[in-house]
């Protein structure tokens, strides 16, 4: 077993170790086709390789190491449609690519899945309900061998669009133009121990909490109830995090983080939403917030503009609002240092996140140009 521990009590698996925890790894990677069949059980440069191909697979962080999140997704790849019993546990949801292909399936039969995410969660169970009582089965929303073969018979009854992202978007329509009343969650990255990056005397907690404070004080003058998700001192990990945002019911979520790297050149900003190839899964309107986002900082700033892309990670998959992840610059490049470590250009990034919150909320005829529209101006 490895010495190093992530956050105090989960492993991290690399290089050189060894174990039964290990051997598990290696054999899940072989099942997947990642790794040649053999009989080792030492974490070596080839299992690294396959981790790092799995990772990006799966959009998940590519750096060859198996910590949880990762060791989670194997764990879910292992599974099949029809090779397990899927039903709803309150207190601990299934996940896996069954409940993805499941959720998959109920979609393009029409039935209201509120995200394909892999997690047998209750619109999940509300799902496979109808499904059962459309189709003369007991709707109990336990997904067994009568119903496997009742979803392998039946053909899609409406083929292309996005009926999850429809309902999503009309969820934002419903919810009206003015800002006063939403919720939203403001995720400081890291915390407690967890410094993140570190670089030209930043550290990356800090300013993301800073970040989130000038954020959270902007929202509540608008009258959002805005919510930060761990204390100053704190350090919570991204499935607590995701749980705590869940239970504020909150609008939107926004996950604020700078970025790192031991290349000093590497620089810009850069914002996540969740979506992955597998199954065309993908959140419409995190994907439209995350671009919201992007170019209001992009406008606003001398950043480089490194883009949105779509990411498994936890927060954006568990979170059941439309969340995004923003990495503002790398701490470790000495423009971007610069940039961040100055107070009125934390006031800059601020206003733009606020502002894209705001237009996320716009219809067309409302909405202005990016990098126009100031704080003042904001609906309340």
């Amino acid at each position: 077993m490895p010495d190093n521990l992530l956050d105090g009590a989960h492993a991290l698996y690399r290089i050189g170790d060894s174990g039964e925890a290990v051997a598990e790894i290696i054999g899940k990677l072989q099942r997947l086709g990642l790794l040649e069949p053999g009989d080792h059980y030492v974490y070596d440069e080839a299992t690294a390789r396959a981790v790092r191909g799995f990772q990006q697979q799966r959009g998940l962080m590519i750096d060859g190491i198996v910590g949880p999140q990762t060791y989670r997704a194997l764990d879910d790849a292992r599974w099949r449609l029809g090779d397990r019993l899927l039903t709803y546990v309150v207190s601990h949801p299934l996940t896996g690519d069954d409940v993805q292909a499941l959720q998959a399936k109920l979609q393009e039969l029409g039935f209201a899945v509120a995200r394909v995410d892999g997690i047998f969660g209750p619109d999940t169970q509300r799902a496979v309900t109808e499904f059962q009582r459309n189709m003369g089965l007991p709707a109990d929303g336990t997904c067994g061998p009568s119903t496997f073969k009742a979803l392998q018979r039946i053909r899609p009854m409406a083929t292309g669009g996005r009926p999850d992202a429809l309902r999503a978007n009309e969820a934002v329509r419903a919810a009206g133009p003015r800002l006063s009343g939403k919720t939203v969650v403001i995720d400081p990255g890291h915390g407690g121990f967890d410094y993140g990056w570190e670089g030209f005397g930043l550290r990356e907690s800090d300013v993301a909490y800073d970040l989130a404070s000038r954020i959270e004080g902007r929202l509540g003058a608008t009258g959002v109830r805005a919510y930060l998700s761990r204390g100053r001192d704190q350090g919570p990990d991204e499935l607590a995090r995701a749980a705590f945002a869940n239970e504020t019911d909150a609008n939107l979520c926004v996950s604020l983080h700078t970025d790192g790297s031991m290349n000093p050149e590497a620089q810009g900003v850069a914002t996540y939403y969740y979506g992955t190839d597998l199954h065309g899964a993908s959140s419409s309107v995190g994907e439209q917030f995350a671009g919201l986002v992007q170019r209001e900082i992009v406008a606003r700033t001398d950043l480089l503009n490194c883009r949105t892309h779509q990411k498994t990670w936890d927060l954006l998959r568990r979170t059941k609002m439309p969340a995004v992840r923003l990495e503002i610059g790398y701490v470790t490049n000495p423009h971007d240092s610069a940039r961040l470590a100055d107070p009125a250009f934390r006031d800059v990034i601020a206003e733009a996140i606020v502002v894209a919150i705001q237009r996320v909320y716009l219809p067309p005829e409302q909405d202005a140009a990016t990098g126009m529209l100031r704080f003042g101006q904001l609906t309340v």
